[in-house]
């Protein structure tokens, strides 16, 4: 028996989905992903029974088709994503309210399991549903990121007990409910601490980012002013496929979607929304884009935050001493956690660029040429990440104000 958020099987109806999605690695590994899927029978979405099965399917055909895209790395990348996967992704996506491609939802809030289902909600008990190319060091970000998410459960039940306090005044539990939230962001950094542990960085640069598309997303927002090419690997902007990824029996024009992207975590929005965190207009340009490619529901709840009183306006308003250092600690920890994301990056990125450019990666493939041409890949990462941090910390109230 399995215990997962959104359960691992679907009725015997889909089993071409399962058989293919469970195996991916061997597949793209062994170069028959395609070969595979092309002989799939045409299924039809209508026996999924419920959101969860729902997720699921949009988790397994959103991964067979990262998989059947950049099988071949850059090299003979597919133009048309063939009907048997574009019509039943699409619809599923539809039903969700998603893009059809693989996000931060699919990859990470719907693509874990429970070894013994009795066990803690702890790495060592976690297993991914689905898998890539990476082996150990893709479930280890996977699973890393989860817990991250995890830690965050707090913080989001403080912030609208925060909320509560502010339209129904009660300094007593703003003050409780800051300390909470202020706790939740550091148990995520502490989280993320994890993923020295379990990712091994030349994996992760060489063999993992092409199939997550990671925070390459960035750049299209960042360049849009000097009209430079996006290197995302997703097919939006994407010089690998400039003109997008036709969706067999969907549409006769390319479809153009953004690849996944921390930037797709809900709980980053909703604190931003609750501190009054305002970026600059290229960060937050980027940033509201990413909120497309969350669930529908998580959308609402982050411009629910948006719509409530300042509460950042409140403490000040207040005079309170004891609430402006609880706000104050929040937004720093925040910083804090950015900071920390900083750092991680740049292990990833730039250790990983360099055992690539030294030949030091073993019986890797070499990186995508679009990231390698990037030298260090990921100067327009840093700029972005760093302003997002930035901009959190100049919310800190000076106690002079």
């Amino acid at each position: 028996m399995q215990c997962s958020g959104f359960g691992k099987e679907l009725s015997d109806y889909y089993m071409p989905w399962m058989e293919i999605a469970y195996n991916l690695p061997v597949m793209i590994e062994s170069h028959q992903l395609r070969v595979r899927v092309d002989v799939m029978p045409l299924l039809s979405c209508h026996l999924l029974k419920g959101h969860k099965e729902q997720y699921l399917a949009h988790l397994l055909l959103s991964s067979i088709t990262m998989g059947y895209v950049w099988q071949e790395g850059e090299n003979n990348i597919p133009k048309v994503l063939p009907r048997n996967l574009a019509l039943p992704l699409v619809e599923v996506s539809r039903t969700l309210g998603l893009p059809p491609i693989l996000v931060h939802s699919d990859l990470v809030l719907a693509n874990w399991k429970k070894k013994d289902p009795d066990g803690p909600l702890e790495i060592r008990n976690l297993d991914t549903i689905v898998s890539l190319p990476g082996g150990e060091s893709l479930k280890g970000f996977i699973l890393v990121t989860l817990l991250v998410e995890k830690a965050a459960v707090p913080g989001i039940k403080a912030l609208a007990q925060a909320i509560n306090a502010v339209l129904q005044p009660s300094d007593d539990d703003l003050l409780q409910a800051l300390k909470q939230l202020k706790t939740s962001i550091a148990e995520m950094t502490k989280a993320l601490r994890q993923m020295h542990d379990y990712v091994d960085p030349a994996i992760f640069y060489a063999a993992i980012r092409i199939f997550l598309s990671g925070n390459q997303t960035v750049r299209e927002i960042w360049n849009k002013e000097d009209s430079k090419r996006n290197s995302k690997f997703s097919w939006k902007d994407n010089p690998a496929i400039p003109e997008g990824l036709i969706y067999e029996g969907v549409s006769e024009e390319p479809l153009k979607y953004s690849g996944g992207s921390a930037a797709q975590s809900t709980v980053f929005h909703a604190f931003d929304e609750l501190l009054g965190v305002c970026h600059s207009k290229e960060s937050t340009t980027f940033l509201h884009r990413m909120r497309e490619y969350m669930p529908p529901s998580h959308r609402a709840f982050i411009e629910e935050v948006h719509s409530a009183p300042s509460l950042r306006e409140y403490i000040l308003s207040s005079g309170s001493c004891l609430l402006c250092e609880a706000y104050n600690q929040c937004v720093a920890t925040l910083a804090e956690l950015r900071s920390y994301h900083i750092s991680i990056v740049a292990k990833y990125i730039l250790t990983g660029a360099a055992k690539a450019k030294d030949g030091g990666l073993g019986h890797l493939p070499g990186p995508p040429q679009a990231l390698a041409e990037r030298g260090t890949g990921g100067t327009t990462v840093f700029c972005f990440l760093r302003s997002v941090r930035d901009t959190t910390l100049g919310r800190i109230i000076d106690p002079s104000d």
